[in-house]
């Protein structure tokens, strides 16, 4: 599809009236986990297009441009409330942790097995194995507090065991900044999924730290703010590969060309027939709103869509079973660190490097780790932990006891993984 061949709809029809706007929500039950997924990934997507919004707003000078991108932006908030709203009432927070951490594990898998870039996709790997772990930490917690095996939510689509323990994963905030790509040079690819990434994990981040306060139990707060904590640490890292050359009004094209992208990807793979008419509704907003960004582009910095982006939309992102490449990520990467702008193996960094500094300050008490003391808690009730291994046990050795919580390997220079 060529979005720029379209006929966008008038601006002001792509604002929503209060019985548009307040959606059908989906069966937790019986919803497809893609859906879910898709739905919380595309409130991202939307959130960040109003946050860009706000920056741009408060960073420019002229009022009639400001004007301009008041209107997206009002019609773009409609669109993130008419998306998340599709969350169901009998849904809990915990429940949509789980859906949070589903689509960050087969979200970055995709975007990884897609990326022709091999450092973005480095980066990519990197903290998919994260994300991973986080899945198997919420999940124990659901099984323990309500009684609810995590398994089911997602149907077994991706497996719940241990990744990069969490507890390795808090480096020092200078090892989280990556390299930037070139707008102007890099792979269509690469723009969307730098894009997509950012915006995924920094919903994730902001939604720890809004509902994360209000969990009922000291130990679930804690759980969440320490989660919330490497989800800092992920939306820094894949912000900065995003280019920071880029104009405000090329950032707006890139943004609004992601989103025409996004929708029509879900449009084409969507099984749920409310859902599906929601992601055309939307694509046809969005699709004004592209033709708008080029157009500032063109008549303000004399500049063409052509410079930044195809003309047809590259490969469809669309959700697959992605089980085998996070084995294989998991077997072969679980003990790699974060080295300024580079990766190395945890056992290769010097004694007194930051990594380690890092670990001392934040984990010196193992006991008030929360993500270790979830695991511990769940074997001291249950036996053992809680997994939900579909396609044989753990790739890595060091992570198969499920009676003991290993909160050394990927953290301690004297730890192998084998």
């Amino acid at each position: 599809m060529n979005p720029f061949d379209q006929t966008p709809m008038p601006l002001f029809d792509t604002i929503m009236d209060w019985n548009t706007a307040y959606p059908k929500p989906y069966d937790k039950h019986s919803a497809d986990p893609y859906t879910k997924i898709r739905i919380i990934l595309m409130n991202g997507i939307e959130t960040e297009a109003a946050l860009f919004g706000h920056q741009f707003h408060r960073h420019c000078a002229d009022n009639e441009l400001r004007r301009e991108l008041a209107m997206i932006r009002r019609a773009e908030q409609l669109q993130q409330k008419h998306v998340n709203w599709l969350k169901p009432l009998d849904e809990t927070p915990l429940e949509t942790t789980i859906g949070f951490e589903h689509v960050a594990v087969d979200l970055t898998a995709w975007l990884a097995l897609n990326e022709p870039d091999p450092y973005v996709k480095q980066a990519l790997d990197f903290a998919l194995l994260e994300d991973f772990d986080h899945l198997y930490r919420y999940a124990n917690m659901l099984d323990m507090d309500a009684g609810i095996p995590a398994h089911q939510l997602i149907r077994s689509y991706v497996e719940i065991t241990p990744g990069r323990p969490t507890i390795a994963e808090h480096r020092h905030p200078h090892d989280t900044v990556f390299y930037h790509i070139d707008a102007k040079t890099a792979d269509i690819r690469t723009k969307l999924n730098t894009l997509i990434i950012t915006a995924g994990e920094q919903q994730t981040m902001n939604f720890y730290n809004n509902i994360g306060n209000g969990y009922y139990t000291d130990e679930g707060r804690k759980l969440y703010l320490e989660i919330a904590m490497v989800e800092e640490e992920h939306v820094t890292q894949y912000g900065s590969l995003l280019d920071p050359n880029c104009t405000w009004l090329e950032s707006l094209l890139l943004h609004e060309y992601m989103e025409c992208y996004l929708y029509y990807s879900f449009y084409m793979d969507e099984t749920d027939p409310n859902v599906k008419a929601l992601w055309e509704l939307h694509l046809h907003q969005e699709l004004a709103h592209l033709h708008k960004a080029a157009e500032l582009l063109q008549r303000r910095e004399n500049k063409q869509w052509e410079q930044l982006v195809t003309p047809e939309f590259p490969k469809l992102l669309r959700f697959r079973d992605t089980r085998d490449y996070v084995r294989q990520v998991l077997g072969s990467q679980i003990e790699l660190a974060s080295c300024k702008e580079t990766l190395k193996d945890v056992h290769e960094l010097a004694p007194d490097h930051g990594f380690f500094a890092y670990q001392d300050k934040v984990n010196h008490d193992l006991s008030s780790v929360e993500s270790h003391a979830v695991i511990e808690r769940r074997i001291a009730m249950r036996g053992e932990d809680y997994r939900d291994e579909t396609t044989g046990p753990n790739p890595v050795p060091g992570l198969r006891d499920r009676k003991k919580d290993n909160a050394e390997i990927a953290r301690c220079k004297k730890v192998k993984a084998a």
